[in-house]
Parts: structure tokens; C-alpha cells; sequence
């Protein structure tokens, strides 16, 4: 529907007085990283100056190694340089340093992954590199000695390779055992507290400098697959919340379509690397070509990413655990229609009631303002919305007027990082009663109501460019609400002060929907059910100002029972099997809403009315203007 001239301005206006602080949510406690040289944040010492570790990507035009995924993944939920860097390094022993939470060694094979847990971690050097077996520091792994794992921190686990490159992977078997052993390491985590364990698939080897074009390049990328397949069927024995990383799936999209990536389109990107460390340099971007550039090439040296690659895979990683903090907000869109349309109601009833035995017919259309701060555990978001009310009461004695009404409410919520697009259209109905006799009223409403989320576009920054994943749903939403109120005032006093309580519930059920790509970055997600119960305090108030026109008012408090936070399963699309619950939105124990309105007679029988609405608690705010026109008869 479009949107009318009046509303646009109104919503232009709400969205001036209403901006908000844009922060990202950290919802753990830490970050803290096992596997090989794909994570490795700097173990071993950098002998030619520069960064004090080495790491196994590129460095930049200061002669600094980029980092790897987990530091930069680490770096955008908030964590610090010194809690991302190694655990293990010679370099801080020596310099008095404290360690860092990346346990993770170059050439560590998936027994050592494991032992760097629930053993010893050692920082030694790997085969093939000058020295190689010499252990320059060594201690206590993760849990050993009895130690807990921390339940709130998100662990990362990475490898694989190792036992391929080492020669300990040569049939299926050993394929499928290496996987299972670094599924252990997941399992051990869980064992000693972990909830939240992150997991790579292994890169398709074949697809790497070091193999491509070789006699070993399919049957490599056929053994990839069999360890993968093996890790994946472990993982999901595993008692925690599992994120599996489908990496091989996201590098075959990157190498189908680089240019989406920002990656170089008419370059040889397996069969050519950036370093020339153990593979063909590549002429034109590599470190002696003729445009060195590390970020237009996927392969720093035979098998490790340059910081294009890590970059990739930092921002897929972020993308998932954000995906909640986003989607969880669409149950409290359809909360936000539920409660705009109580508040119609509600100042409807502040027009004066028609003769006994008479109807009054009423039409309102408004705009609103839906405000989310950020949480720990879910994104900010800008929402703005219009509707169109419709509706009618009749007078069944002096006591008691009944009536219905139906409402259809049109929202767009932008979140997160990259303004991704959420609509939502709201078919309300809803059936009430007034009553008011010697001071005393009361009033009750029945809301029930289709959801139509029918543009759902979440939207996340994917390597140099940006990725959008789309899908729609449907859901379901009902709620009952009432209050009862004394005037203070007789009722000919041009004054009127009523004390009110009230009580809400509210439940609204969004149906569980698959991202439609069928890319690596695309997810399903579960049913949502979220209700509300709510129990209030409040002031009714009105004046007469002229003759034929009445401002009034009304203040409440609210406290909100049902205030857990919001989980949400979701999966991969492109691994189905493997199901996680990550933490989103977790509403507010108190609310605060006021009103204020003005209702005009122009004839006899037919009212003018407008009003504000407004609600607050910590990180919500809700803002709502309406125009409305009844009509005795």
C-alpha cells in the first residue's frame, strides 16, 4: 500500500526526535581458539622484525602479518588485542606478556588440537620448517588439571589439514578418523562446561595451490569431503550448541564468482598465491607482481588464505551469530502492531458514548516509531509503520456499549550492522465491552490476528562486499486486555481523574522459514513463540477546554512477567542435520506509556479526534500518532 502524504511527514518527524545510539552486541564472555596455522594468532616469534609472532598469512606494506579469522572475528564482538592473541608464545614469556586465548599452533595435527586441551600445549615447530620438533614453550592445556571451561565464552575450533599434509590421512579411514578426533575436542569442551563451540569444516584441499592441477587434487578433495562428513556426524552427538562453519561450500562460491568478493575475476586464484612461498606467485598481485595486492588474491601461499581469505571467513562466522540478535525482533515487531492497536482502541474510547439503542462507527489511520537499543544479545533497529482502523460499538444500556474493530498495520524494521529489511503486515480483529456505572468502569478487549512477514531480508557484510539472504514467513497473534478504573470526578464535572489497574497477555507465534539461496550463508530457522504478561498501574485523565472539545491524557506503569531472554534453533540450509541455539532479544521487565489526545465535536453525533502515544522501557521505544472520525447513528 502506499503510503499517504500526511503519514509520510508524521513518520518523518517521529523519526527526527527519535535517534539511537548504534553499538554491536557481545554476548560473551570471551573468545577462545584451538586448531592449527588457520588460526594461529602468533605462536612462534617473527625473526624478521615486525609483528612480534608469526603468522601463517600475508603481511602488509609495514612488513606486519595480517590477521587471522578468529582475531578479526574477536575483534567485532568486542574483545581486545591482548585477549585475542597467543597462548602459547615464547615472545610473551620472554617480554612478561600476559597470554592470550588463541591456543591454536601452526602444524598442529588434530591429536595435538586435542592434547592442547586436556594436556599439554606445546609451541613446536612443525615438519617441513628449519628446527622443526623444537618445543619452545610448553604448558598446562585448557582443562587440565581438573579446570572448568567458561559456559558464556564462544569457543573456536579449527583443523584438519595437518593430518593431511603429514602424511597420517591416506585412505578413507584415516579420513574419517581424523575427523572424529577433532570432533573430540569439541567434545571435551562440552565436557568441561562449553556451551557455545564453533566449528570449521575442513577447506576442500584439493582446491589449494599446493594440489590444484595435481594427480592428488581429487582424490584429496574426495578425502576432504569423508572427514567432513565424519566431523559433521559426531558433531551433532555433541550436548552443546554447535556452529559448524560449511567453509568449503563458502571458498567454492568465492572461486565461482570472485568478483562479488572483491577477489580478482581474471586471475588463476587456486593456481596462484601471493607469496610464492611453495607455489606460483601470482604475476600481477602477488608480493613481486606487477600491482602487489594481497586483498584481490584468495592464497597467500600453497594452503593458507591472505587476508581476503580470512576476512571472508571472519564475516561469515559474525553473519550466523548475528543472525539471532536480528530475527529474534520479529516477534516484538507483531507485539509493537498489538500494542498500537490497543492504544487505537483505547483512545477511541475516550469519544463520548452514543444514545441507548444507537451505533457509532469510527475510522483511524496513524504512524509509528519502533526504536530497538542494542543488547548484549540483539541488534539494534529502526522501525516505522501505518495503519488503518476500522470499526463500530453499540449502546446496550446506560452501563454497556460493545463493539469490534479490525486494523491492518504495515511495519519496515532496519538492524543490525547493515540495515537489513524486515516487513511485517498485521491483520488485526478485535471484539470489546465497556462498562461505567456510579464511578466505577471497566473495559475489555479480544485481539486475534494474521502475521504476514513477507519480506524478510537479512543483510551482513560478506569479504568486500555485502551479502543478503532472503526469505518470508507467517504467524499468528492474539491477545486479551482490560482494565478497571474509579473517577474521582462526578460525571457532569468538566473534570475527570480516574486511578486504573490493568492486565495484558499477549502471545504471538512466527512461523519457522528457510532462507531461499541455498548459499553458504543462508539459514532456517525454528517456530518463535512469544508471549507477554503484563500487569499495570495508572492515570486517566480529561478536561473540557471548550465546549465542544475534551483534552485528554493517560500515564501507566507496567511490569512484564514474561521478560526471559529469546533463543532461537537455526541451521545451515547447506547442513540441515546440524541444529544450534544462540541467544537473541530479551524484553523488558518495566514499561512506561502515556497518551494524549484531543477529541473535537464538529456536529452533533460526529467527533474529530487525534492523539500521541508513547511507551519506553530500557532499549524500546515506541512512538504513535492518529487521526481519527466517528459517527453516531
Amino acid at each position: 500500500m502506499r503510503q499517504p502524504p500526511f503519514l509520510r511527514t508524521a513518520l518523518c518527524l517521529l523519526t527526527l526526535a527519535c535517534s539511537q545510539a548504534m553499538a554491536a552486541p557481545s554476548p560473551y564472555s570471551s573468545l577462545i581458539v584451538f586448531g592449527d596455522s588457520l588460526s594461529d594468532a602468533g605462536q612462534f616469534p617473527d625473526l624478521t622484525g615486525g609483528t612480534p609472532g608469526m603468522r601463517f598469512t600475508n603481511r602488509d606494506a609495514n612488513g606486519n602479518y595480517a590477521p587471522v579469522s578468529p582475531m578479526i572475528l574477536g575483534g567485532k564482538l568486542g574483545f581486545s588485542d591482548a585477549e585475542l592473541g597467543p597462548s602459547t608464545s615464547l615472545v610473551n614469556l620472554v617480554q612478561g606478556r600476559p597470554d592470550g586465548n588463541n591456543w591454536a599452533v601452526g602444524g598442529y595435527t588434530t591429536q595435538q588440537i586435542l592434547d592442547s586441551i586436556t594436556d599439554t600445549s606445546e609451541a613446536v615447530i612443525p615438519p617441513g620448517r628449519p628446527g622443526a620438533g623444537l618445543v619452545l614453550r610448553e604448558r598446562p592445556g585448557y582443562l587440565a588439571n581438573g579446570l572448568r571451561a567458561d559456559p558464556n565464552a564462544l569457543y573456536y575450533v579449527t583443523g584438519g589439514g595437518n593430518d593431511f599434509l603429514q602424511g597420517q590421512v591416506n585412505s578413507a579411514a584415516d579420513a574419517a578418523a581424523a575427523g572424529a578426533r577433532l570432533a573430540a575436542s569439541a567434545q571435551a569442551l562440552q565436557q568441561g562446561g562449553a556451551r557455545y563451540i564453533m566449528v570449521w569444516l575442513l577447506p576442500d584441499l584439493g582446491q589449494t595451490p599446493n594440489f590444484s592441477g595435481t594427480p592428488q587434487q581429487g582424490p584429496l578433495s574426495q578425502l576432504s569431503g569423508v572427514f567432513n562428513q565424519s566431523l559433521l556426524n559426531q558433531l551433532r552427538q555433541i550436548d552443546a550448541e554447535i556452529i559448524p562453519l560449511n567453509i568449503p561450500t563458502l571458498l567454492g562460491e568465492a572461486l565461482r564468482s570472485p568478483a562479488e568478493f572483491g577477489l580478482a575475476a581474471d586471475q588463476n586464484l587456486v593456481g596462484t598465491c601471493y607469496s610464492g612461498d611453495s607455489c606460483v606467485q601470482n604475476p600481477v598481485y602477488g608480493a613481486n607482481g606487477t600491482n602487489p595486492d594481497p586483498t584481490r588474491l584468495l592464497f597467500n601461499d600453497s594452503v593458507h588464505p591472505t587476508i581476503a581469505g580470512q576476512q571472508l571467513i571472519a564475516d561469515y562466522a559474525y553473519s550466523i551469530l548475528a543472525a539471532p540478535w536480528e530475527l529474534t525482533l520479529l516477534p516484538e515487531m507483531a507485539h509493537a502492531s498489538l500494542r498500537a492497536h490497543q492504544d487505537e482502541l483505547r483512545n477511541q474510547w475516550q469519544t463520548p458514548w452514543q444514545a441507548v439503542g444507537q451505533w457509532q462507527a469510527f475510522v483511524a489511520t496513524g504512524a509509528q516509531d519502533l526504536d530497538f537499543g542494542s543488547q548484549r544479545s540483539s541488534a539494534s533497529g529502526d522501525g516505522r509503520g501505518y495503519n488503518l482502523t476500522l470499526g463500530g460499538s453499540y449502546r446496550l444500556d446506560d452501563a454497556w456499549r460493545v463493539g469490534l474493530a479490525a486494523g491492518v498495520y504495515s511495519q519496515k524494521l532496519e538492524a543490525g550492522q547493515q540495515d537489513s529489511d524486515y516487513k511485517l503486515d498485521s491483520y488485526l480483529a478485535s471484539a470489546f465491552a465497556q462498562f461505567r456505572e456510579n464511578r466505577w468502569w471497566a473495559d475489555a478487549t479480544l485481539t486475534a490476528g494474521h502475521l504476514d512477514y513477507s519480506d524478510l531480508k537479512r543483510s551482513f557484510a560478506l569479504g568486500a562486499s555485502e551479502r543478503t539472504e532472503k526469505g518470508d514467513t507467517d504467524g499468528e497473534a492474539w491477545a486479551i486486555s482490560g482494565r478497571l478504573g474509579y473517577n474521582l470526578a462526578a460525571d457532569a464535572s468538566s473534570w475527570q481523574l480516574a486511578p486504573f489497574i490493568s492486565a495484558d497477555y499477549a502471545r504471538v507465534k512466527v512461523d519457522g522459514y528457510d532462507e531461499k539461496s541455498g548459499r553458504s550463508t543462508a539459514l532456517a530457522f525454528d517456530d518463535q513463540d512469544r508471549k507477554s504478561r503484563r500487569l499495570g498501574a495508572g492515570l486517566l485523565g480529561s478536561v473540557q477546554v471548550l465546549p465542544s472539545t475534551r483534552l485528554f491524557a493517560e500515564v501507566a506503569r507496567e511490569h512484564e512477567f514474561e521478560d526471559d531472554r529469546q533463543d532461537l534453533t537455526m541451521h545451515l540450509t547447506t547442513l540441515p542435520g546440524n541444529d544450534f541455539t544462540l541467544a537473541g532479544y530479551t524484553p523488558h521487565s518495566n514499561l512506561t506509556r502515556a497518551s494524549l489526545g484531543l477529541s473535537h465535536e464538529l456536529v452533533p453525533g460526529v467527533n474529530l479526534r487525534g492523539n500521541y502515544n508513547w511507551r519506553k522501557s530500557d532499549e524500546l521505544r515506541q512512538q504513535g500518532v492518529s487521526l481519527a472520525v466517528s459517527l453516531d447513528f
